[in-house]
């Protein structure tokens, strides 16, 4: 039996039509997944944050809407927006403390105004990417993952003894370790599609517990509308910045740069399940996804709401499970979620959900962020330098957090920058990583020129340099000059007959790591991808009759390298070529 989530599972890609009532079956269950989520964490952080219950209705409304419009938008390719693919979407835990710190600083209007300005950010970052790669590293994302994990752990922490004063005092902790424990003991014993409905069985265990100790207030829910719009609730904008907003401003700039690396790795993670033979990423899809995420942070400010961004895990896993990748779905889940919006009575269902299951319920969404994390650094690999960096980061982050050391040495209005934690630890990182870097310097160099056949004699004599600086022997440097050549003449099959003076500007990075040499080359192109034409020469017969020109030059190029990596982003082409000293 195939397993969920091979190639062989998927019934229906992204590009072919799915019947209607499989698309509306999946489409539900896409729903279901992510539906308490949503309305949990905009409640838990309007509720931390001292909202009242009107702000909470429009915010749930809001972020209902936005999901549903933003998940048809990632299934559509419109100019450049959207992934192609389903990636449903929702507020995250991501902006969970920084979003609370907003409210309680200025209210809804303070927290709009943030979030339109990590909005320009954040889609600025989708023009940036190519250029971001080697600042935001593994290492950094990672790191800052740990530290919002950190910062989140409080505000959970604080909705356990949020009861009813009539509930025994012993109300709060049981329900939570109730709802925990549930939730836990699901996810780690049952499998396949009892382990997607963990969470919502655990809350559901949470509730029944809160019934018993009288806990669950049932009026909100009697009082509800079963169709409507929010009769008031709206924020507005702060048009005026204070203190506060700049005091604030750096940390969701530093959420919304690790959130679209982390996005990143959303769509690349349904770019490989979503087909049946496997493709490289195509990171102009990755652009479109970045730019449709972007469009829903601006949104959530335009209406005073937490962010909306994909969630990671549903999509890959909705997928996985039921073989369904087609957009359809996605359309499906959009539409579902506004019409979700417009029963009032359903939402308020969620929003009856006791304050400790909703803290039970973020601790296991805190431990699943701190993993990943951990993931996200490990997959990249721990040497001396990238450990010690995570751990002084780590540990200025975690120890800096909700102190009063730059307030006390910078004063109240920019003193709070330093009392950041996850701020604090994010520039630790950083700077670490670039010191690092720069204490390598010895093992790079870099080369610019025109894409242009011209070009192969300077790329040579650079190379052959590069080599003889690092202290490689005679055949180490043919195979890098060699890998170099054949890795132009690659990109040049791509182009056109274009004269020198009109050729596309062509950069090369050499760098030295131990006994490998990693060549970049950046140019522009919007064509086929290398990785993709590499691959398919693995498929085809070894025999060289009939070859063309390209191929010749792409069978050289896989047999000098070590590995071929092409990332292809709107106006920009990555090329990573890596060549060891010896075979």
């Amino acid at each position: 039996m195939t397993a969920p989530g091979s190639g062989e599972a998927i019934r229906y890609e992204p590009d072919e039509p799915c019947p209607p009532l499989i698309a509306l079956g999946v489409g539900l269950q896409g729903v279901m997944l992510v539906l308490a989520t949503i309305v949990l964490i905009v409640a838990i952080t309007a509720r931390a944050g001292n909202q009242d219950d009107s702000y909470v209705t429009w915010a749930v409304f809001a972020s209902l809407v936005i999901a549903g419009g933003l998940t048809a938008l990632q299934a559509c390719r419109f100019r450049r927006l959207g992934a192609g693919h389903i990636l449903i979407m929702g507020p995250t835990p991501n902006y969970v403390a920084v979003s609370v710190l907003a409210l309680t600083a200025g209210g809804p209007a303070l927290l709009a105004s943030l979030t339109v300005a990590a909005a320009l950010f954040y889609t600025a970052l989708a023009l940036w990417l190519p250029l971001l790669r080697r600042i935001i590293t593994p290492v950094v994302s990672g790191t800052v993952l740990m530290l919002i994990a950190a910062t989140i752990l409080p505000v959970a922490l604080g909705r356990v003894n949020e009861v009813p004063e009539t509930a025994p005092g012993a109300a709060g902790p049981v329900v939570a370790l109730v709802t925990l424990v549930a939730v836990v003991a699901l996810a780690l014993r049952v499998s396949g599609a009892w382990r997607v409905w963990s969470p919502l069985i655990g809350i559901a265990a949470g509730c029944v517990v809160a019934v018993m100790f009288g806990a669950y207030e049932l009026q909100p829910i009697r009082e509800a509308r079963w169709f409507g719009l929010p009769g008031s609730g709206f924020p507005g904008i702060e048009l005026t910045p204070g203190v506060e907003f700049w005091a604030l401003l750096p940390a969701f700039v530093v959420i919304a740069l690790v959130g679209s690396v982390k996005n990143i790795g959303d769509c690349v993670a349904i770019q490989q399940v979503s087909w049946r033979r496997p493709r490289v990423t195509d990171f102009r899809l990755v652009q479109g996804s970045l730019n449709a995420n972007g469009a829903g942070i601006l949104l959530s400010g335009l209406t005073g709401t937490p962010p909306t961004t994909v969630y990671s895990s549903s999509s890959p896993l909705l997928v996985s499970l039921t073989g369904v990748a087609a957009r359809r779905v996605g359309y499906t889940i959009g539409a579902v979620f506004v019409a979700v919006a417009l029963l009032p009575k359903v939402a308020a269902v969620l929003l009856a959900i006791p304050s400790p299951v909703m803290g039970a319920y973020l601790l296991t969404a805190i431990g699943v962020l701190f993993v990943s994390g951990i993931q996200t650094v490990v997959a990249d690999g721990l040497d001396r330098g990238k450990a010690l960096t995570i751990g002084i980061a780590f540990s200025v982050g975690a120890g800096l957090d909700n102190q009063t050391i730059g307030a006390d040495l910078l004063g109240q209005t920019w003193g709070p920058l330093i009392d950041n934690g996850m701020l604090a630890g994010a520039l630790a990182a950083v700077v670490m990583t670039r010191f690092v870097e720069l204490g390598s310097r010895s093992g790079r160099a870099r080369l610019k020129v025109s894409l242009h056949p011209s070009a192969v004699s300077e790329i040579d004599e650079f190379l052959r340099g590069f080599a003889a600086q690092i202290g490689w022997d005679e055949a180490a440097a043919r195979r890098l000059r060699a890998a170099g050549e054949e890795t132009l003449m690659s990109l040049l099959q791509q182009g056109d007959d274009r004269p020198v003076a009109d050729a596309p500007g062509l950069i090369v990075a050499a760098r030295h790591s131990g006994a490998v040499v990693e060549m970049e080359f950046l140019a522009v192109f919007d064509e086929q991808n290398l990785e993709d034409r590499l691959a398919h020469l693995s498929e085809e017969s070894q025999s060289t009759a009939g070859l063309e020109e390209g191929e010749i030059s792409l069978r050289l190029l896989r047999h000098y390298a070590s590995s071929v990596h092409h990332q292809k982003f709107h106006g920009l082409d990555v090329v990573t070529v890596q060549v060891r000293s010896a075979n």
